[in-house]
């Protein structure tokens, strides 16, 4: 019972904030932002950090890369999972967004795949080279932040998949 008083509380702020969210015109600059931290979370930007690590990233990139590869691999096995139980419907299939009209990567929101991912992979970056750690979460940040903006998914989809990429990180970090 307290459990799912718990989870309407949730609810309903989610769809209190998606509806600010989908009916604010954000300035342009903000909407680029969104659009480009979106698509850089489509994976192109981790690859890139990937590939500058190991031709530049000293005697720790090997095992930088192969625990980032590790987190973002379990990741998208937890995520799959995860939206297959949960059917959580997108925002964007609930409320239309004033301006965003990027197309979702599948039905469900529940967790965000593009949060878990970046922070899989954010979190051994950030572990194994520190002076990093700025620039990477502001990625990260960026990436989790876009999808609420864009109307994809709810502040709890990011705040769940921020966790669980965190942890997955982590134990990556801990393994290599």
């Amino acid at each position: 019972m307290i459990a799912q008083g718990v989870l309407n509380h949730i609810a309903s702020g989610d769809h209190k904030l998606m509806r600010r969210v989908n009916r604010w015109r954000a300035p342009s600059w903000i909407r680029l932002w969104m659009i480009c931290a979106t698509r850089g979370g489509d994976g192109w930007l981790w690859y890139v950090m990937g590939a500058i690590i190991v031709l530049f990233g000293g005697a720790g990139r090997f095992a930088t890369v192969g625990a980032a590869a590790l987190a973002s691999a379990l990741g998208i096995l937890c995520f799959l999972k995860l939206k297959r139980i949960f059917h959580r419907r997108r925002p964007c299939a609930i409320e239309p967004h004033c301006w965003a009209k990027l197309l979702p990567p599948d039905q469900f929101s529940f967790p965000s795949g593009h949060s878990i991912t970046a922070f899989a992979v954010a979190t051994p970056m950030v572990l194994h080279y520190p002076t990093l750690a700025a620039g990477l979460v502001f990625c990260a940040v960026s990436i989790a932040v876009s999808r609420i903006m864009l109307g994809l998914h709810f502040l709890s989809d990011v705040i769940a998949g921020c966790a669980l990429g965190c942890v997955l990180g982590y134990g990556s970090y801990l393994l290599f």
